[in-house]
């Protein structure tokens, strides 16, 4: 197998047909990263309802709870009821590998960045570290990780996540939660037709 990783990729919920190209690319790293060595698959949504900007990933959760609630190797961590942030992360993450089997982890967080940049999504193999633009030391996590950019970084980023547009938070929400709603479904039914399973 090519151990070269694939290049990040960036889809802007702006643009038309954003699910789709975002759905397209996060298929491209399933297929690479989400082997049989795998046995459970996690998708943990990191972030908190108190703040706009960091409401990302519990809104994804959120949604991904209702979407893929019957498949069962399927878990979401992190979703408005109950936040993962940077209080129980740790905690979090020691439980998944506690009580999952072979966990596969997706990790997805918002993040600040550059102007021109807002309103992407970016879907990267490895680890992401939450809390790295607000200067918090939180433990990496993830086997490929989403990021969403939210507002502009670089200056009192607390107040900036505070003060982000909810309009656009919900749009990438939106782009990312159907986008891996429909590339698991993609990636499950091709595993399905490869063993001869209808």
């Amino acid at each position: 197998m090519n151990s070269i990783p694939f290049p990040i990729h960036s889809i802007d919920v702006n643009k038309p047909m954003a699910v789709i190209h975002f759905s397209n690319s996060f298929s491209l790293y399933l297929d690479k990263y989400y082997s049989n060595q795998f046995e459970e698959l996690v998708i943990m949504c990191i972030g908190t309802d108190r703040s706009t900007g960091d409401s990302l990933g519990p809104l994804i959760g959120y949604k991904l709870e209702k979407l893929i609630r019957r498949h069962e190797n399927i878990f979401v961590e992190g979703t408005l009821e109950k936040p993962v942030h940077a209080k129980n992360l740790k905690e979090t993450i020691d439980s998944v590998y506690k009580c999952r089997l072979n966990p596969f982890i997706i990790a997805i967080d918002a993040c600040l960045g550059k102007i021109d940049r807002i309103g992407f999504v970016t879907i990267g193999h490895g680890p992401l570290r939450p809390g790295a633009g607000v200067n918090k030391d939180l433990p990496s996590v993830g086997d490929i990780h989403i990021t969403g950019i939210v507002n502009l970084g670089g200056f009192m980023e607390y107040i900036i996540l505070q003060n982000t547009r909810l309009g656009l938070v919900m749009k990438m929400a939106d782009t990312i939660a159907e986008g891996i709603q429909f590339g698991l479904w993609k990636h499950i039914k091709t595993i399905k037709e490869q063993s001869g399973y209808n």
